[in-house]
């Protein structure tokens, strides 16, 4: 265990990755629910992914100045700095994204709305998975491959599914073409949450190592 001396750091990494964890779901929901026409609930889920953003980055900034001025776990600080940084990304694209929806407002046409809705579950699919590697990170190294492996299987899922979904959109003789260029954004920028979950797992896929030699 990294933290096996330094608790109180260990709870506060727990609590990060909570935000982080919350924030999929929130997100999760907002998509469904923009969708599905529900704006209250939706503008609801926004300002909750900001506070939650807020709130990791007050955890994140608290967690860097302990690493350093107390000199913690100095062997495995810069794997855990980038670790955090990196993980940062994923709910700040998370609400981004809601928040490009809530003010650009797009036009989206029933067809395309369930591909909207999974294309965000799968997203949300890679995030938990590599919310789950990094606690195993901190406790269990060996273990951080068990979760290392979904979170790329659902990275292409998503990747399959925006495909298909940007497929279908550009297909519509229904939609203009800068109607289907508006669309495709928005499916890029639900999907780069996958993506940026991705590039928390090569991280953790190269520290696992350096930590097993």
């Amino acid at each position: 265990m990294i933290f096996k001396k330094t608790k109180n750091l260990e709870l506060k990494m727990d609590a990060f990755l909570d935000k982080i964890s919350e924030a999929g779901i929130v997100y999760r929901r907002g998509i469904k629910n923009y969708m599905n026409k529900s704006g209250d609930d939706f503008e609801r889920h926004v300002a909750q992914i900001k506070q939650l953003e807020h709130e990791a980055d007050e955890l994140r900034k608290n967690i860097e100045t302990q690493l350093y001025t107390q000199t913690l776990v100095p062997e495995s600080r810069g794997d855990i700095l980038a670790l955090m940084e990196t993980s940062d990304d994923v709910i700040d694209r998370a609400t981004d994204t809601l928040v490009e929806f809530s003010i650009e407002n797009p036009n989206v046409p029933e067809p395309f709305r369930d591909g909207f809705i999974e294309l965000a579950r799968t997203t949300v699919k890679a995030t938990e998975e590599m919310v789950k590697a990094m606690r195993a990170f901190m406790r269990d190294p060996l273990n951080v491959r068990n979760y290392l492996h979904k979170v790329y299987h659902w990275e292409k899922e998503s990747d399959r599914i925006a495909g298909e979904l940007k497929r279908a959109i550009f297909a519509s003789e229904d939609l203009k073409l800068s109607e289907k260029i508006h669309l495709r954004y928005f499916a890029l920028h639900v999907d780069t949450l996958a993506d940026r979950a991705e590039d928390v797992a090569d991280r953790l896929a190269i520290y696992t190592i350096k930590r097993s030699i």
